[in-house]
């Protein structure tokens, strides 16, 4: 941070995460304290290379300005990752009402008695951000949950080991389930095999009932008691 007698500059060095063709930009505050308007102009060794918005402006008293300093697309990085671009900063009293319309070149003009001010702004190239690791830190796939032990001696638990021991109790809570499950379908099994045997029965006495009677038992009535016996039959095996 720079702080002069018109404008605080936030940052003095201008850092671009540098990319092979590709634009970046960066940004600085001026923050102006006083309580007169102040007009600030942006200038650069390389006017071809950067894009300054605003270069020109007007910072009310007691206000900030943001200024956005756009890169061109480089095609070739340079030697060393070093940069020689320099930037300069001029700020100058201005009378109130002033806009950035109305800003001249002879408002920076120190000759012409002006109260202007001038910051220099370097320029450096950092390593682009690296995109976030898939892998959570402090664990790894295939690993064991972990714990951590605080001063006092107490053990914290990992995320991880809370998460494993709720899958647990969710896995159990489903075997109890189906182990009920498993059963009431036992106790139906049974129940049909023991309706199955009583039909079974009851139609073997149908049948000694009629070789004795003369009538006998009609024929159609034993057809239905048979398929009877073979539905449930059918249904024992399905289960």
């Amino acid at each position: 941070m720079s702080t002069s007698e018109l404008l605080q500059i936030e940052p003095v060095e201008l850092q671009f995460p540098f990319e092979l063709k590709k634009q970046i930009s960066c940004s600085m505050q001026l923050t102006n304290k006083s309580d007169n308007y102040v007009a600030f102009k942006v200038k650069t060794t390389n006017p071809k290379k950067y894009c300054v918005r605003p270069n020109t402006g007007v910072v009310l008293p007691h206000s900030s300005c943001d200024v956005i300093v756009t890169m061109q697309a480089q095609k070739e990085a340079p030697v060393d990752m070093q940069c020689r671009d320099k930037f300069l900063l001029q700020s100058a009293v201005v009378n109130p009402g002033v806009t950035a319309k109305d800003i001249t070149p002879e408002m920076f003009n120190k000759e012409t008695g002006n109260q202007v001010d001038e910051c220099k702004l370097r320029v450096a190239y950092v390593p682009p951000p690296q995109p976030p690791s898939p892998v959570r830190e402090g664990s790894e796939e295939g690993s064991s949950p972990r714990a951590s032990v605080t001063d006092n001696g107490a053990v914290n638990q990992t995320p991880d080991f809370n998460t494993m021991t709720k899958a647990f109790a969710a896995q159990h809570e489903n075997t109890s389930e189906v182990k009920a499950l498993i059963a009431k379908l036992t106790e139906e099994k049974h129940s049909a095999v023991h309706q199955n045997s009583k039909l079974q029965q009851e139609l073997e006495l149908l049948r000694r009932q009629g070789n004795r009677s003369r009538g006998g038992v009609p024929f159609t009535y034993i057809i239905i008691v048979g398929l009877i016996g073979l539905l449930l039959g059918y249904f024992l095996k399905r289960t």
